[in-house]
Formats: C-alpha cells, sequence, structure tokens
C-alpha cells in the first residue's frame, strides 16, 4: 500500500472514531448484545433493529482502541438498509479481508471500511477491528460457534 494511500486509511479510521457515527442506544424492540476483547480491552454494546428480515437501524456505545470503535462505527454505517443475509455475507467479506485473503469488493459497496485493510498485517489488532461485526452477526443469530 502506497505511504499516501496509507495515510488517507488512518485519517479516515481517526475520523470514526473521533466523530463516531451512530453512537448511542435503540430502546423500541432492539436488540442488544455485549460484547468484548479481554486481550486488548475492548467492549461494545450493540443495538439492531430487525424488521422485515433488514436491519432498519443500528447504533453502539463502548470503549476501546481506535479501531474497535472506528470499525463499529462503519458497520453500523453500512449495514442499516441491508437484509440480514446480506449483512452476514458482508461481514465475512470482511473478515477475508482482515486475515489478508482475496475478498469480494464487488458485490458490496465497501467505502470507509476499505480504510481497516492494513489491520491485516498486525493479527493481534484484527479481533478489535472483528468485533463489532461480531455481535452484528450474532444480533442476527447467524453467529458461527467458534
Amino acid at each position: 500500500m502506497s505511504s499516501n494511500l496509507d495515510q488517507l486509511y488512518r485519517q479516515v479510521i481517526m475520523d470514526h472514531y473521533k466523530n463516531p457515527r451512530n453512537k448511542g442506544e435503540l430502546t423500541d424492540d432492539s436488540v442488544t448484545i455485549n460484547m468484548n476483547n479481554p486481550t486488548c480491552g475492548d467492549r461494545i454494546q450493540l443495538h439492531l433493529k430487525v424488521e422485515d428480515g433488514k436491519i432498519s437501524d443500528a447504533k453502539f456505545d463502548g470503549e476501546g482502541c481506535s479501531i474497535s470503535l472506528a470499525s463499529a462505527s462503519m458497520m453500523t454505517q453500512t449495514v442499516k438498509g441491508l437484509s440480514v443475509e446480506n449483512a452476514v455475507k458482508l461481514a465475512h467479506v470482511f473478515y477475508n479481508m482482515m486475515l489478508g485473503k482475496e475478498y469480494d469488493d464487488e458485490t458490496f459497496d465497501l467505502g470507509d471500511i476499505e480504510a481497516l485493510q492494513g489491520v491485516s498485517k498486525f493479527p493481534a489488532r484484527i479481533k478489535c477491528a472483528t468485533l463489532a461485526w461480531k455481535a452484528m452477526e450474532k444480533g442476527v443469530g447467524h453467529q458461527e460457534e467458534e
């Protein structure tokens, strides 16, 4: 990755960290998922509202490193309006990106999420980036047992 692109990605991550999208709680008819990453101390509380097989709203709260909170911000922004099926598919595209594997960047508009691809070079930080995504999968009932 070029240093200019690397710098841009760092700026995108820090923007989501300092100005998180969808931070807060949902109260009416939402599912709440609490997850944490004991390795890093990240903790997230994700609120999802699913209606007619679609994620109609998503908010999060929590504390942790810039990668985990930026990823939560990006995830909530991206899954809103997606069908549960497509949100789970997108999570798997994200996991492949985190593992440095080939990933499908055609089916979904990854937008800011691609800024996290550099995390794949730091194995200890992958759990930070995937925490919110695992919470989303758990919330829609599609998390595979690890």
